[in-house]
């Protein structure tokens, strides 16, 4: 009887001992396996427990039963403990290697419009901004654009309601511009324009554009071309060539569309430029006095220059992208690898 219970006086203070020196999980888990795991010391003595006189079995199982209770409260305890130890620690290995989060950047057309901003920011031009909805006096009555022009048609533009549409460009922002301050004024209008244009490789009803105005005293054509010129060079670099063509718009005159040589093929020849060794990038043109008079300048005292320019063109260029639509369809890989 003695002996027995001396056996497991010992397996008590072991068990004690090892519950006390585990300092991790692990080493807990591996106290109580061998205590109280079914191939346990405290196992052993159970499967021995009918060879005993029956005389002493009520008294050796009570305390086999409380041997066991007492040994889990312990390992319970003990593993509230360590774990109040991990959780108030610094487990910050300062030795490991960095993770970097991922990095979003902004969209190629971001990108775009911001340097185009900070090229003529340097020539002088500040930023004026305008609603994406206009009154019809604005988007065309006020540029000199007659009531039968196509522009106005319902095939070309979005009308909101009768006298009231989404501006299918950004002189809209010009207009209020001259209309809300006297000359000088020297301003680039970035902003997004509509046009009920059907969907194409260089063609979306959404689009940026990015429109300049420059009005004061003795502006000339020469003020004009040497703005688009550095323009080309800053955006594509100094060995860009840049021509003007005679044309036609009414709120300009002379006017004239500019094409930059072909930064593909360097002005040599391909299949984006159409063998031709340049692209059309946009029009622009001396501010009709009419426009003027709508506005309340005096074109009998002031001068000036327009031109516009679209983002998503310059970025297709910027980029090397071959389609438009490519810009507009959530592509995540635009946010990684610009």
């Amino acid at each position: 009887m003695s002996e027995i219970l001396t056996f497991l006086k010992t397996i008590e203070e072991e068990a004690r001992s090892a519950i006390e020196k585990a300092d991790d999980k692990t080493a807990l888990d591996n106290v109580a396996y061998s205590y109280l795991g079914r191939k346990g010391k405290l196992a052993e003595v159970s499967r021995g427990f009918g060879k005993l006189d029956p005389g002493i079995r009520p008294r050796v199982g009570s305390r086999l039963n409380e041997l066991k209770k007492t040994l889990n409260e312990l390992i319970t305890q003990k593993a509230g403990a360590l774990t109040s130890v991990l959780e108030s620690k610094d487990v910050f290995d300062y030795t490991l290697p960095g993770k970097r989060s991922p990095v979003g950047r902004r969209h190629p057309l971001m990108q775009t419009a911001d340097r185009m901003v900070q090229i003529f920011r340097g020539m002088g031009f500040s930023v004026a901004t305008g609603p994406d909805i206009d009154t019809e006096f604005i988007n065309f009555d006020a540029l000199n654009t007659p009531e039968d022009h196509p522009a106005r048609d319902l095939s070309d533009t979005f009308y909101i309601k009768k006298g009231i549409l989404l501006r299918p460009h950004t002189s809209t922002v010009q207009v209020r511009t001259m209309m809300a301050q006297k000359p000088p004024v020297r301003i680039i209008s970035p902003g997004r324009c509509y046009r009920s244009d059907a969907p194409d490789a260089s063609h979306s009803p959404v689009f940026y554009q990015c429109e300049g105005l420059y009005v004061d005293e003795r502006v000339t054509f020469g003020d004009l071309k040497g703005a688009i010129i550095q323009f080309a060079r800053d955006m594509f670099g100094p060995g860009i060539k840049v021509r003007f063509r005679p044309h036609f718009f009414p709120f300009t005159e002379p006017s004239a569309e500019y094409d930059f040589s072909c930064m593909i093929c360097g002005g040599n020849g391909c299949r984006v430029c159409k063998n031709s060794g340049w692209l059309e990038i946009s029009g622009a043109g001396m501010v009709d006095p009419e426009v003027f008079r709508a506005v309340g300048y005096d074109p009998g005292k002031v001068t000036g220059y327009a031109f516009g320019m679209g983002v998503d063109r310059i970025t297709m260029l910027r980029y090397r992208i071959g389609d438009i639509r490519l810009l507009y369809e959530n592509d995540v890989r635009f946010l990684r690898q610009f």
